[in-house]
């Protein structure tokens, strides 16, 4: 199973959210408006799918196309170390992030993929098939919501089966304290047997932060998810330390180091290594690893289920998917056999790599034009 070839392209795509009227730009966020979808093909004609986010989304492409393709060309698919091994070196020989993390994601995802397609077994179980289900937590707070919509869209998510939600916060003109009376409209709403948890994308500063979790510890926060700004693993510490809410972070990290600086600071409860950005299953699962021997969790953030369901499903320390809903839409867009939850339980297709059949027809419909 030789690498003959990667095709990247850009693609975009806008999402309906559940009661509001019309499409919202992009799939999360504003500016999540676009990822990077690529096919790797090898000389037995084995093709692999791998996907990452909008970050420099048009780099990334021409990384794959133009720069890690000439590297890996020829390969085994299946010397998989050796493969990180060759880009690290002739690629990234500074351990960087970002665009090249984003494309050796991409490579790698594709290249499970076609090792399970080849030897006929679901990516999850090539990772170790530590469990074929795996829990899932609905993405649905949306900045766009008012208070009254909040609680009808938890609701909402309830009825169809969900038991863990969760919302975004540090966005809201109003601020934390905006974001208190927020998170307990939603507790309020859900009742006391629901996992509910927040993100604040990055967002706030370690005082702020403060504040927001001193004013809804009373709200049984299943964790708060990426807190502060850039990430900063001595100051998430210090707020870990300063509250009973559990922390997590780590899905846009993009190798194990960084991951590593959390794990030493005791800077989160829960790691979140995500397989589109971290640079795949290869480096996710050093870093699941690696919360393994600290007898942590790993749990999803970031979205893209579909990918990430394999990783929790493969480790023994995976717990739970996020099933963000804009990159829900995304993938069964994409994909003619996306899987969907049961009563908040995801199964592992039991078809062979990621279970996954290529819609050919919506691939060319959001396919987007470098050049646009």
């Amino acid at each position: 199973m030789i690498i003959k070839d990667i095709r990247a392209s850009l693609h975009g795509f806008s999402i309906e959210i559940p009661l509001l009227e019309g499409k919202v730009a992009g799939y999360g966020r504003a500016e999540q408006t676009h990822f990077v979808f690529c096919q790797v093909e090898t000389d037995e004609g084995i093709v692999g799918y791998g996907l990452t986010g909008h970050f420099l989304a048009k780099s990334v492409i021409v990384a794959l196309e133009q720069h890690v393709l000439p590297v890996v060309r020829d390969m085994d698919v299946r010397d998989i170390e050796k493969i990180h091994q060759r880009v690290w070196q002739r690629l990234n020989p500074r351990a960087m992030t970002g665009t090249i993390s984003m494309a050796l994601s991409c490579l790698d995802i594709a290249l499970w993929d076609i090792m399970g397609k080849a030897e006929g077994r679901s990516v999850a179980q090539l990772l170790g098939n530590a469990r074929d289900r795996v829990p899932a937590y609905c993405t649905f707070g949306f900045p766009q919501y008012d208070r009254d919509q909040l609680a009808e869209a938890a609701r909402l998510h309830l009825d169809a089966g969900f038991r863990a939600l969760k919302s975004v916060v540090a966005v809201d003109k109003g601020g934390w304290r905006e974001d208190a009376r927020r998170v307990k409209v939603i507790r309020d709403a859900v009742g006391d047997d629901v996992d509910l948890m927040i993100d604040a994308n990055y967002l706030f500063n370690p005082v702020e932060a403060k504040y927001l979790c001193r004013e809804i510890e009373e709200c049984r926060i299943t964790w708060f998810e990426e807190p502060l700004t850039q990430n900063d693993a001595r100051a998430l510490a210090d707020l870990r330390r300063a509250t009973s809410i559990p922390l997590a972070a780590g899905q846009m990290e993009g190798h194990r180091w960084r991951l590593r600086e959390f794990v030493e600071h005791q800077a989160v409860d829960i790691l979140q290594p995500n397989v589109t950005y971290c640079g795949g299953y290869t480096e996710a699962r050093k870093a699941a690893h690696l919360a393994q021997t600290y007898n942590m969790p790993i749990a999803n953030g970031g979205g893209w289920p579909l990918f990430n369901m394999h990783l929790l499903a493969g480790m023994m320390n995976g717990w739970i998917v996020e099933w963000h809903l804009g990159m829900v839409a995304v993938g069964e867009t994409l994909f003619t056999d996306a899987p969907k939850p049961v009563d908040g339980w995801l199964d592992i297709p039991d078809r062979p790599g990621l279970g996954l059949t290529l819609d050919k027809d919506a691939w060319r419909e959001t396919r987007v034009a470098l050049d646009g």
